[in-house]
């Protein structure tokens, strides 16, 4: 039978709890009359993150009951997977796909797409995205969510996001610069990596030097978060190996906290560590101690500096809002701009675009462009995405293979 399918158009300050309770009929609406007392399953991240939290809290596999791996262990597309087999088990009528691209590659992208387009003959699919080129072709039927307004269009193509242009202001310069004694930051030479028998990377050749900008590559499972971990320092399957960290080889004598202090990171997870109560202007100052919020008092120097950052990003009007009042994808540019703010030698962003909309994720990227423009900061990228006006000077991809992911230079 032909179904009648839904996609919502959100943004970072919409809110995806109206819009369920809307579809689960919560709260009366006339949008969504098909699924009255019908039975409705969630496929999200979120989603995904409870079932880990039954598994760690008390052992229990559910989404994954039937094999001997946890969910936590699986790949980012192999966690969807599971969990819409998991879904499709359980027989609803309807299910709410949210943001269901998000840290999929390419390949697991084109897969699940076809898969629901399978399923959307049976099941009613409500599709919420905040990346216009993530809509499910099939689905003629469309809102914009803006906070608790859902408001119809009358086709997707009305539906328009805005990209960002270039910050006009140079970036600050920071209180004190950080040294290295070597142009080159980071060498990697035929590194390999195997767990339980089981090979992750091999023979990998990766050197990055200062200032230079690269967006890494790879699959789900390839093992661009193994790489990372060898690079901070943090994994131990780099002693003995031709590792060298700003100009020191691993297991040399150096500590994993001088290692830290040379690097700014950030992914997405990083946020929920912050449950604590921190001004904006706080948060972008704790920065400079790597500290989780602010607990001493800021320098003179140090509230000049954070002040011509905010200014740089607008943020100086929200500068005394609570950091976890803002939007999630304002949270990233506050985070973005703490880990940039003593001009690291090195700075990783990781998946730092996903879950954002395409003006949040347009302005994050503008934010790294200037980065690598205007320091000396070398840059590396993680996306699963194309992300549209990102410049990166190299690209460096992990391709799988039956003996371990191999590196290769696309440009």
């Amino acid at each position: 039978m032909s179904q009648k399918h839904w996609i919502i158009f959100s943004d970072n300050n919409s809110s995806i709890d109206y819009a369920l309770d809307l579809i689960f009929n919560t709260i009366e609406s006339p949008y969504f009359l098909e699924l009255k007392k019908k039975k409705g399953a969630i496929f999200s991240k979120a989603e995904i993150i409870k079932f880990i939290d039954e598994e760690n809290r008390h052992g229990i596999k559910i989404v994954t009951r039937k094999t001997s791996q946890s969910l936590k262990s699986m790949s980012s597309g192999e966690q969807k997977k599971a969990l819409l087999d998991y879904i499709l088990k359980t027989k609803p009528d309807f299910i709410v796909l949210d943001n269901p691209f998000d840290n999929l590659d390419r390949k697991t992208r084109t897969e699940l797409k076809e898969r629901l387009k399978t399923i959307s003959d049976e099941i009613y699919l409500i599709q919420i995205i905040g990346r216009e080129s993530d809509a499910l072709p099939f689905i003629k039927t469309s809102f914009r969510l803006k906070g608790n307004t859902l408001q119809p269009l009358k086709n997707i193509k009305n539906h328009q996001k805005t990209i960002y242009e270039a910050f006009d202001e140079n970036i600050p310069k920071p209180l004190t610069k950080i040294r290295v004694h070597d142009d080159i930051l980071i060498r990697l030479e035929n590194i390999s990596v195997s767990y339980l028998n089981k090979p992750i990377l091999r023979s990998i050749h990766w050197t990055i030097k200062k200032g230079e900008f690269w967006e890494l590559r790879g699959d789900n499972g390839s093992g661009k978060t193994t790489l990372l971990s060898m690079i901070t320092g943090e994994n131990p399957k780099g002693y003995g190996q031709e590792l060298y960290l700003f100009g020191q080889k691993k297991g040399s004598g150096e500590s994993v906290w001088e290692i830290k202090e040379k690097i700014g990171y950030f992914t997405p997870s990083m946020t929920e560590s912050f449950k604590g109560i921190h001004s904006v202007e706080n948060m972008v100052i704790s920065g400079l101690n790597d500290s989780v919020g602010l607990y001493i008092k800021a320098t003179e120097a140090q509230l000049n500096l954070a002040q011509r950052w905010l200014k740089l990003a607008g943020f100086w009007d929200k500068r005394h809002q609570w950091f976890n009042e803002l939007s999630e994808g304002n949270k990233r540019l506050v985070m973005c701009i703490r880990a940039m703010i003593k001009h690291p030698p090195l700075l990783i962003l990781d998946e730092t675009t996903a879950g954002l909309d395409d003006t949040s994720a347009a302005l994050f990227v503008s934010l790294v462009n200037i980065f690598a423009k205007e320091s000396d900061t070398a840059i590396i990228f993680v996306s699963h995405r194309d992300e549209p006006g990102l410049l990166p000077q190299y690209i460096y991809e992990l391709q799988i293979t039956d003996t371990g992911s191999v590196g290769k230079m696309l440009k």
